[in-house]
């Protein structure tokens, strides 16, 4: 497997990508070509086009959830070619959503994108041979299951849509995740879940970790346990996180342009 950064808060000094406060990442397995997320721009379509990476003929589009930070980029998206494309996205991730009187949600309607195929993502998607989206994610913590806003019927958001991406390697699973909003550490129970007797090796993506409170201590504490070997924590990660996560594993910097290979 092979993934590329498309869209991060951050970019590498002396490499020219332009960066925002969202998230794509763009993935090849096994011959397939998948985009994840798309970031709050067409930031995404500019950094692609500079690492020469050709976004018509997507296999997949994969969004990990509904907010505007990681699917405003759709707009821009219209004008590819995307008629080979299945769109693997949860049904909540085009309910309409407000944060503090803001709308937050996804700018654009679901029949508005002409793909080949849409595949409500509620339970897990094989993707391929060793490429598996995880579908709703099952709450089993008690520090993570927090809402961020309101849904359109007033209710507050818990955000059921939020989902992430699982690589089952030849030395365990890599997790690809976006915000974490159903926990990364539920993330990480479902991939085990789904994958019994492996471990995970590595982790890339937002944990919204971004305050000093409970979450973020439990969080540390589950981390330990689990031993991760690599740790990639960008977009919704705090620096003061950070430096937590460095007490658990290696933690790698991320921006725009970093290239990971998987076997």
């Amino acid at each position: 497997m092979r993934l590329k950064v498309l869209t991060d808060n951050n970019t590498y000094i002396d490499e020219y990508y332009l960066g925002e406060p969202a998230l794509s990442f763009y993935i090849e397995e096994n011959d397939q070509k998948i985009l994840f997320d798309t970031g709050y721009s067409n930031i995404f379509l500019i950094n692609a086009a500079k690492m020469n990476i050709n976004l018509n003929g997507l296999d997949y589009l994969v969004l990990s959830h509904g907010h505007n930070d990681h699917t405003g980029g759709l707009l821009y998206l219209k004008d590819k070619d995307l008629s080979k494309t299945k769109l693997l996205a949860h049904k909540d991730v085009f309910i309409g959503r407000k944060d503090n009187g803001l709308n937050i949600g996804c700018p654009i309607k679901l029949e508005d994108l002409k793909v080949k195929e849409y595949i409500n993502g509620i339970n897990p998607y094989k993707i391929s041979d060793n490429l598996y989206y995880l579908g709703q994610i099952k709450r089993i913590t008690s520090f993570e299951n927090k809402p961020i806003g309101i849904k359109e019927d007033g209710n507050p958001d818990y955000l059921y849509d939020d989902s992430a991406l699982v690589y089952k390697g030849k030395e365990g699973l890599f997790i690809i995740t976006a915000c974490s909003h159903s926990g990364i550490c539920n993330i990480i129970l479902n991939a085990k879940e789904l994958f019994p007797n492996n471990k995970i090796i590595g982790i890339i993506g937002g944990f919204h970790l971004l305050k000093d409170d409970e979450q973020l201590k439990e969080t540390i504490k589950f981390l330990k346990e689990e031993n991760i070997k690599e740790l990639y924590p960008c977009h919704c990660v705090s620096l003061y996180a950070k430096h937590l996560l460095y007490e658990v594993s290696k933690v790698n910097e991320v921006g725009v342009g970093l290239e990971i290979n998987i076997e």
